[in-house]
């Protein structure tokens, strides 16, 4: 076994393989490695549950990739000038329909104690292949299936700089002449540039649009995890109706065998 095999183990294997991978390598003479080895965290839940989907979905995993990047580039244009906003919308509902497509699948995994991913862990789970679509560093560390902790993406996946433009820029104000007594005319107005107001517009509606989708998305997680929530209560009610009826039905057989048992008994002592 190696250091990467660990990530792919069910939760609960992790902690005491990661202790017989190290005890090994250090009876082969490999120190400095079973050193590494035994530094390794445990991953949280969350992280691990990606780490499966990674390793064991990969083309789906490629398709959020590949829906990540258009919707970068369809923001990118759209800051430029050269893009449109139902170009945004389709690349965001590429990505959300990609992101929802693998937390389906990781509502399948059990955690270490037998139980389905909790809302919260599934809410981490898609919020970190959010990240993995819109960033390159959150895509690095997600890409090798060794995650430890999960990820969540800062920002609305425009790279750096991307809100520059917005910015008040700076420098220092030109000083103003002095009064004059002679009466002056108002300096014309400078005229704004249209360009630039045109990106600003274009940038807050991206903004809008984006905020909107991802709560949106947020919403549907919500609800989703409420009907599991339902389908769980109603299954418990179902088995709790089946262990009151067995019940009724032992305490009904213990009444009728113990009075079997007082009849055999009188039966007995008049014989």
């Amino acid at each position: 076994m190696e250091a990467d095999d660990l990530y792919g183990l069910p939760l609960e294997a992790f902690i005491p393989e990661r202790g017989t991978l190290a005890k090994t390598l250090r009876a082969d003479g490999r120190r400095d490695e079973a050193a590494e080895v035994a530094k390794l965290r445990k991953p949280s839940v969350a992280a691990w549950a990606v780490n499966q989907l990674v390793r064991t979905q990969g083309k789906v995993v490629k398709k959020l990739y590949g829906a990540g990047d258009a919707l970068r580039k369809a923001q990118e244009k759209l800051l430029a000038g050269s893009g449109d906003g139902r170009a945004l919308r389709s690349a965001g509902e590429r990505e959300r329909a990609a992101v929802d497509g693998l937390v389906e699948l990781a509502r399948g995994l059990l955690s270490s104690d037998g139980h389905e991913l909790s809302p919260a862990v599934v809410e981490r789970v898609a919020d970190t292949l959010h990240a993995a679509a819109l960033d390159a560093g959150a895509r690095e560390q997600v890409r090798a299936g060794r995650l430890e902790k999960e990820l969540r993406h800062v920002g609305l996946g425009l790279g750096e700089g991307a809100f520059a433009a917005s910015a008040p820029a700076a420098g220092t104000p030109k000083p103003t002449a002095p009064p004059r007594r002679t009466t002056r005319k108002p300096a014309p107005a400078k005229r704004a540039d249209p360009r630039r107001e045109d990106r600003e517009r274009a940038e807050k509606r991206k903004t809008a649009r984006v905020a909107e989708a991802q709560a949106r998305r947020r919403g549907e997680r919500a609800d989703s995890a409420l009907r599991a929530a339902e389908e769980r209560r109603e299954r418990a009610a179902s088995a709790l109706e089946d262990a009151d009826a067995a019940l009724e039905a032992a305490r009904k057989e213990v009444k009728d065998a113990a009075a079997a048992h007082r009849r055999a008994k009188q039966e007995l002592d008049g014989a």
